[in-house]
């Protein structure tokens, strides 16, 4: 995305409406509307996602009715890469120079300004859901508007993530994606637990996040193969049996039930499909992980209390009608 495709009297307006749809509503002010330029582009990890934006200097803020109109209810970390911004949020003020990070929450008003020193800025932004986030909001808010230096540590390793990420990651597919934005969201975590000076409950608690995490993404991508087990997932992972059953001891089913939900929603999915009516039901099953025809025709029953078969005839009858 660029202004370049733009004509000059539509480009501020233009950059605004890209904003506030790639990241939220916001209001901006440009220091010279005339000579105004932008390129910008967002990259999809699953887990969170990245934009990438260059533009010349203004000004932008957040108000309570930006917020009622539009909140995807996220963290925001910004990483300047080249010229200064400056920003406030929550009772916190960051003057930003190239490699500052500085975190926002999308539900809270604030206030922001760039190209301090009269030249364009760029910024890359990871937008991360609350929901994602492992860290307390009550924790996390302590670090609103605050500068976050990434001279060394934890902030050095994830703002040269981040930097790789938006270079190279254009390149990589979907999968490889997906696992990225998994360990963005993990190394932000750790990243801002370090900065709240957390380390006693960082091991016991942001780990364990990070580590089911990271499990659930590991099943959801070996879902086909039919040796995946418990004993595999902790071996990759590197921990024992007995770890991974804990890991799972809060959620809603075990490791091994949560493996089986998932072969059977997928092959009740493929089962519905009228572009997949001529494949056999075993090779859907088989597809999925399920080695034996009556094994997971017994499996299906006894979840979905209707066999494979049927199910099919009753979901493609429903598709061709409509």
């Amino acid at each position: 995305m660029t202004t370049a495709e733009v004509p000059p009297q539509n480009r501020f307006e233009w950059f605004e409406e890209v904003v506030s749809h790639v990241l939220m509503p916001t209001a901006f002010h440009a220091q010279d509307a005339d000579g105004f330029y932008a390129q910008g582009g967002l990259l999809d990890l699953g887990a969170a996602q990245l934009a990438r934006f260059t533009y010349a200097p203004l000004c932008s803020r957040r108000t309570p009715a930006l917020i009622r109109r539009g909140d995807p209810e996220q963290y925001q970390l910004g990483l300047v890469t080249s010229g200064s911004s400056w920003f406030a949020q929550q009772g916190g003020e960051a003057e930003l120079g190239a490699g500052d990070m500085v975190l926002w929450d999308t539900s809270r008003p604030y206030e922001s300004g760039s190209g301090t020193d009269g030249r364009g800025v760029e910024v890359l932004v990871l937008q991360i859901p609350k929901a994602r986030m492992p860290l307390p909001s009550q924790r996390v808010g302590g670090l609103l508007g605050r500068r976050v230096r990434s001279g060394a540590g934890m902030a050095a390793i994830l703002a040269g993530f981040l930097m790789d990420l938006a270079e190279k990651g254009p390149d990589c597919s979907p999968h490889e994606l997906g696992e990225l934005g998994e360990m963005a969201v993990s190394l932000t975590a750790s990243c801002l637990a370090g900065q709240l000076g957390s380390a006693v409950k960082q091991p016991a608690e942001l780990r364990s996040h990070t580590l089911l995490r990271q499990v659930n993404a590991f099943i959801e991508h070996r879902l086909g193969d039919p040796d995946l087990s418990p004993r595999v997932i902790a071996d990759h992972h590197h921990i024992s049996l007995r770890s991974l059953y804990a890991l799972f001891q809060d959620e809603p089913e075990g490791v091994a039930a949560m493996i089986r939900r998932r072969r059977l929603e997928r092959c009740r999915a493929d089962l519905a499909r009228p572009d997949l009516r001529q494949q056999h039901i075993q090779t859907i099953a088989a597809r999925w992980g399920f080695t034996s025809t009556t094994a997971f025709s017994r499996t299906f029953r006894t979840a979905y209390d209707i066999t494979p078969r049927d199910y099919r005839a009753n979901a493609l009858r429903h598709a061709d009608a409509t």
